[in-house]
Parts: C-alpha cells; structure tokens; sequence
C-alpha cells in the first residue's frame, strides 16, 4: 500500500488500528511515495523478540518513503495505536524501533505518549522504519523520582544523625555497655551508620568522574550493605537463642564469633567478587533503562549484584520473617490467660516493631514494590530504619531509668520504717 498524502488515517486496513500522521516535509513533492505495511510477529520468532519485555499485541507498524532513508526529522512522526488489551499495573509501554543490525529493538529517537487508563498509545519519532510498543517493567515518573531521591536524602540523613546519637548513649550508659544484647544491636547501629556514610555522598562521588574514588565508594558501599544484613541476621539468630533455647544458650566469646561472621563474611564476599571481576565495581545507573540518567558508585557486574545483594537481601528476610513469627507466637502464648489491657497490648506492638525494625524486615518491601505507590513506602520506610532504631533506643533507657526509679522508690519506703525505730 502507497500513498502521498502528509496525513494519513489507515484505520481502512483491516483489523487496523493505527493512526499515522507525517510531518508536512514528507509530503512535499511528487516523489515521496510512503510505503506502509503492519507486522504480527510470531511468538516463537526468537530474532525479532530478543529485547526484554513483550511487544504489545505482536504488532510492528513499517513505515519507509521509497528509495530514501528518513531520519532526523525536526517535525516528528507520529503513530497512534489504539489500546485493546488492558495493561498490567506493573508494565507500561515504551516505544521502540526494529534496529536490523543489532537485531534488537531500541528507543532512540523515539517518544512514549501515554497515561495510565488512556485507550490509546502515541509514538512520537524523528525517523522512519518498523515500529512497536514494548513493555516494560514500569518505572517512577522524573519528577516521582526527583521526590524519592529527595525522601532518600531526608530519611539517610536522619537515620545518620539517630545513629550517632545511639552511639553515644550506648557509651554514656553502663547498663548498656554491660548488655549482651545491647552489644549485638550496637553491631548493627555501627554497620548502617557505615552504609549511611558511603551511600549518601555516592551520588557526588560519581559525579566526579574519578574512577579510582569511585572504584573505592562502590566496594565500601558494598561492604556496608552486605555487612548490614549480616548484622540483622544475627539478630535474628540472637532472638532465636533468646526465645526458643531459653535454657543453656552459653557460647563461648559469644560476641567474637558473631563479630567473625557479622564483618568477616561480608568481606569474604566483596573479595571474592574482586577476585572473580576485577572490573565489577563503578559507575551503576540508579535506573538500568536509563543508562544516561543519574549513576551511583556501586556493583557494576549484574550477576555479582544480583547474587551477592538481592541474594543475601532474599535470605536474611526469609531467615528473619521466620523469626519474628516465632517471636509473635511466643508472645500470644506468654499471654494466655493473662487479662489483657491497653498497657500490656501497647507494649507487645511497640516491642515487636522494635524487633522488626531491627531484622530489618521493611526491606522485604522491595520485593513487593511494583508501582510507584510502594516504590514511596519502600523509600521512606528503609531510609529511616536507622532513625527508628534511635527511637526504639531512647524509649528503651526511658523505660530503663523509669523501672530503676520505681525500684529505688520501693526501696526507700520499705527501709523508712525500720529507720525511725
């Protein structure tokens, strides 16, 4: 089919349901003859599906001018599809061309046109060939994720300013230092506020361009991370040893062997990864389908980070669920038959999301967060575990010096008698 026409509606095709329409350069003269054709490609068809994603309903739209190559155009092509099948909340559609020579689809020169819940998609291009709508994971809005790098700043910034707190009062206080417990927890507030350090600035020192601080950030954030859940893991296994082996849990330099596994595994690991990949730490884009977009100093190799990050991120919060419902069920049986009230009910919650702030199981919400909405909830939850272990620290003394003041005071009135004799 050919036409010269500058616009052209081919919704007369059969089964059709595009709109094209030509900038007024292709329809000036006799010889711009526009060749149209549509595509259905096979499923089975590995060459022309060899992108991630799907293309929507199998359908490539080509469009070419005769004997010429059209490409730059300051007035864009616009193709218009009508949306028939419903989009999955977690997909949206991103426009794509055919690249032959890669044999893959690439968006380049290519703009999306559409909003959730509209009934059609909009293509809009600087060049001519076969084009389709791939989808894709979806992905924050540029301004949803100017508002998140923001809440990320915010909430690191004060969970770095909670954990120096925790720091000092945990040495300004003998109860503290004296507690096992207290110990693994301060483990814990020591790796975060080693994350917050390397995270924040990483941005910047990215920004840099010096390969060998960056190099630098990337392995120590790294190590941070891996050394954070390390840390929350023996939480878990430290609540394990509380709750379920009440009785004969004495372990030899208890605190120097889970300070071997809390900093030595994650160091194993990095090492290994250096090993393995020489190259395997740099500049990572925060968002992969953007590679020009804002970049962090991180893992750079995706099999590395995917094993070593969202592998032991997968593990602790498995390891970690598990202890909290052991908790919960300890909890529900210690209270049985016991009267309940508003004190006793208030002081389970605030215990058990202290120690599901401390295992860290907010991060499992990364899991779950395919739209924007848990995108926000993960932000904000995870940036400020270190301010909520702060919290939990300061009721905690609060708590402390309180029963000590009502201890001291039955003290004193059960000795005052005995003095007046």
């Amino acid at each position: 089919m050919s036409m010269s026409l500058t616009q052209a509606k081919l919704d007369t095709v059969p089964n059709s349901k595009v709109i094209v329409q030509l900038p007024s350069v292709l329809g000036a003269g006799p010889n711009n003859t526009l060749v149209f054709c549509m595509v259905t490609v096979p499923k089975t068809n590995l060459t022309l599906l060899e992108a991630a994603g799907s293309i929507y309903e199998g359908r490539l739209v080509g469009l070419s001018v005769s004997g010429k190559k059209v490409s730059g155009l300051q007035e864009h092509v616009n193709i218009t599809m009508n949306v028939t099948t419903a989009i999955n909340e977690t997909q949206e559609p991103m426009c794509v061309f055919l690249n032959f020579s890669t044999k893959n689809y690439s968006s380049d020169g290519c703009q999306t046109l559409w909003r959730r819940g509209q009934t059609h998609i909009t293509c809009s291009c600087d060049h001519l060939t076969y084009f389709g709508v791939l989808m894709v994971n979806s992905s924050p809005s540029p301004s949803d994720q100017k508002i998140l790098s923001y809440i990320t700043l915010i909430g690191c910034s004060l969970s770095l300013f909670g954990l120096s707190i925790t720091v000092l009062l945990f040495i300004s206080h003998k109860k503290f230092r004296a507690d096992v417990s207290m110990k693994v927890h301060i483990s814990l507030v020591f790796a975060l506020i080693l994350l917050n350090v390397h995270f924040l600035p990483s941005e910047m020192v990215a920004a840099l361009s010096s390969t060998s601080l960056c190099v630098y950030m990337a392995l120590a954030l790294h190590y941070s991370l891996l050394a954070t859940f390390s840390w929350m893991a023996l939480e878990g296994f430290h609540l394990y040893l509380l709750l379920v082996r009440v009785f004969n849990i004495y372990i030899r330099r208890y605190l120097l062997k889970l300070s071997v596994v809390g900093w030595g595994v994650p160091a194993v690991i990095v090492s290994l990864v250096v090993i393995i990949d020489r190259t395997a730490y740099g500049y990572t884009p925060v968002d992969s389908s953007n590679p020009n977009g804002t970049a962090i100093c991180y893992v750079t190799n995706t099999t590395a980070m995917m094993v070593t990050t969202m592998g032991m991120i997968g593990l602790v919060f498995l390891f970690n669920v598990i202890m909290l419902g052991v908790t919960v069920r300890r909890f529900i049986s210690l209270r049985q038959g016991q009267e309940t009230n508003r004190s006793s009910t208030k002081k389970d919650i605030f215990t058990l999301l202290g120690i599901s702030t401390l295992l860290g199981i907010t991060w499992g919400v990364g899991f779950f967060s395919v739209t924007t909405a848990g995108q926000y909830v993960f932000c904000i939850l995870n940036s400020l575990q270190g301010f909520f272990i702060f919290l939990w620290f300061a009721m905690s003394l609060r708590k402390g010096q309180k029963s000590a003041a009502e201890v001291s005071n039955a003290t004193q009135s059960t000795t005052e008698p005995k003095n007046r004799k």
